[in-house]
């Protein structure tokens, strides 16, 4: 997207939107969300510090 900050506001918005209509659409996912996240232990899920 070009420079925008000489447009007013709804020209910004205008220009944002075709930017967004006109990109290239996003492949699918590889891999599940969240996949890299830390998994908890069975034991640790219902039991508080203290």
């Amino acid at each position: 997207m070009a420079n925008t900050k000489a447009l007013s506001h709804e020209e910004r918005k205008t220009a944002k939107r075709t930017a967004r209509k006109n990109a290239a659409p996003k492949a699918a996912r590889t891999e599940p969300r969240g996949s890299n996240k830390k998994k908890l232990k069975s034991l640790s899920k219902g039991q508080s510090k203290r």
